[in-house]
């Protein structure tokens, strides 16, 4: 199955008060690029998100968007050092009795005292919230791969019927061919009875005039290498995964052969069917960009 390289996938998990929701979505590009947004509690997890992200997704630009709640977690996240905060009233207190100063200590001037109070964000329990970030992580990656699947092969299915296209444009340029060199034959004769009247026609010469016109828009090696990219790009598309830069280099093959064909086009149906068939490759090259 091939995979396209847009997708989205979206995931919560809530267990023991913590609830991690993962969110991903993605559009093609060259390479993999990952962007995380997320908690900055969750920073410490960063790497390895983005190792289990790898192992689904080869390419492609994917926004991934991480939300992390505690509901036992107090709003402030504030923590008061009760025996710190004891001591520094014990010292003060044992200091003016010794230097014979004000004992009065506000508590807003302990409040000041370092440690006191301190902003806690350390994370409980870190092996089960690393646990669970991977999970939530895993389940939206799950998802975003099925609908990079399904998308990928809606795209097959629009590039096999465009390949059969290409296969009944390529047919038809071969069956074309002959009737082109029949018929500047024919003109060929008209014209030179109309300069010769009744005499007798030179068969060598006709020959050989033949000869050259059918080498110059002979396309038989052109069409044959194009059948034969056609069919390497059908075989391609059956092919498991990470076939998007080889489709793109076999549709540059294609287009190579289809300008041949079209520069030696003598004929006008063939030359419409040249045309034809450089815009359907173009339409499938942009198909493939979406391909991982």
């Amino acid at each position: 199955m091939i995979k396209s390289m847009t997708g989205f996938g979206r995931c919560e998990l809530s267990e023991d008060g913590k609830k991690i929701s993962v969110e991903m979505k993605s559009v093609n590009h060259r390479y993999c690029e990952i962007g995380l947004r997320m908690s900055k509690k969750l920073n410490y997890f960063e790497t390895s998100i983005r190792n289990i992200i790898k192992k689904y997704a080869n390419r492609g630009k994917i926004d991934v968007f991480i939300t992390y709640e505690d509901e036992k977690e107090d709003v402030s996240g504030i923590r008061y050092n009760r025996e710190l905060a004891g001591a520094y009233i014990g010292y003060i207190r044992e200091m003016a009795q010794e230097f014979g100063l004000n004992g009065d200590c506000p508590a807003a001037t302990i409040a000041r005292m370092p440690d006191v109070f301190v902003c806690d964000d350390s994370l409980a329990d870190e092996e089960k919230l690393a646990d669970l970030v991977e999970r939530a992580v895993n389940g939206a990656c799950e998802k975003f791969v099925e609908t990079r699947i399904a998308e990928g092969e809606h795209l097959k299915k629009d590039i096999f019927e465009k390949l059969d296209g290409l296969l009944e444009g390529v047919s038809f340029i071969e069956q074309r061919s002959p009737q082109i060199i029949e018929e500047y034959r024919n003109k060929l004769l008209t014209k030179i009875r109309e300069v010769i009247g009744d005499a007798s026609i030179d068969q060598n010469t006709l020959a050989t005039e033949l000869v050259i016109f059918a080498d110059r828009i002979c396309t038989d090696e052109e069409t044959v290498r194009l059948r034969a990219h056609i069919n390497n790009m059908k075989e391609t598309l059956n092919q498991a995964q990470n076939i998007g830069r080889k489709l793109d280099f076999i549709a540059q093959e294609m287009n190579r052969e289809a300008n041949t064909i079209l520069s030696k086009a003598n004929d006008l149906e063939v030359s419409n069917t040249a045309i034809n068939l450089k815009t359907e490759i173009e339409k499938i090259r942009e198909q493939i960009q979406n391909i991982e």
